[in-house]
């Protein structure tokens, strides 16, 4: 009996959680405008989808800045983890609090902490702003990816090498990252799923004439919800349900070679 009432908690989590965006995507193939009414299965909103300018534009926006931004936080992210776990003890728990910091606020504290460092400074915000908040953002993902990897490496490796001749960059590039490349290629992904969902920390470093997918669906909500937007929406949920399939699997094949070694 507990079981059974334990099985059907979940599912009644799940169905709440899910359901919706099921909806949502079951309704981008309705052919008619009505959220009320089936009007027959169609395509014509993906279609209308690839030929809105503003859409597309959007699109641009949130692709090339995930895409820049994620590279700029893998590299701080792992330069700061490498120089993180060099320090002492004290040090470096002061660094892991100011780390966590940023991810215990709130996206609000965040968003417009930074759109005030930018009125401030006299930059007028817009797509450089927008980048420089994503990567500011992504960089603690990164690091807290890459740490554990930096811990599970041997320490005497990378003073073996400098023994045996190789210089730090050498190095750094040819036994530090081939160690902790699964970490790495982790938080990378993470970044990049991040960027290409934010919507609070967008709103607030942005524009109205720069805006992404996340803010430019939140303006034309209020005028009204189109069908395209449905179809857009489906897009985007698959696109970061992929990315977060592979961060989970890349994530799990520590633990699956580990249980391997084990059982040999």
């Amino acid at each position: 009996m507990k079981r059974f009432f334990q099985r059907s908690y979940l599912t009644l989590v799940l169905l709440f959680l899910y359901l919706p965006i099921l909806v949502l995507i079951v309704q981008s193939f309705n052919a008619g405008k009505s959220r009320a009414k089936w009007e027959g299965l169609s395509l014509k909103w993906y279609g209308a989808l690839l030929q809105d300018q503003a859409i597309m534009k959007a699109l641009y926006v949130t692709l090339t800045v995930a895409v820049i931004a994620a590279v700029a936080a893998t590299v701080l992210g792992t330069l700061a983890a490498i120089g993180i776990h060099a320090m002492k003890k004290r040090p470096q728990s002061v660094m892991m609090t100011i780390t966590n910091l940023p991810m215990t606020m709130p996206d609000i504290v965040t968003g417009i902490s930074l759109m005030i460092l930018f009125t401030f400074s006299r930059i007028e915000r817009g797509y450089v702003t927008m980048l420089l908040a994503h990567i500011t953002f992504n960089t603690p993902y990164v690091i807290l990816s890459v740490l554990p990897k930096l811990k599970q490496m041997n320490k005497h490796t990378y003073e073996a090498a400098l023994d045996l001749g190789a210089t730090p960059t050498y190095s750094l590039f040819h036994v530090i990252l081939p160690e902790i490349s699964p970490g790495v290629v982790t938080g990378a992904l993470l970044a990049f799923t991040l960027s290409l969902d934010d919507f609070v920390i967008s709103y607030f470093t942005t524009s109205p004439m720069v805006q992404n997918l996340s803010t430019l669906i939140y303006s034309k909500a209020r005028i009204g919800i189109e069908p395209t937007l449905n179809a857009l929406s489906a897009l985007m949920f698959l696109a970061l349900l992929v990315l977060l399939l592979i961060v989970n699997h890349r994530s799990s094949e520590p633990q699956k070679a580990a249980k391997a070694a084990k059982s040999i």
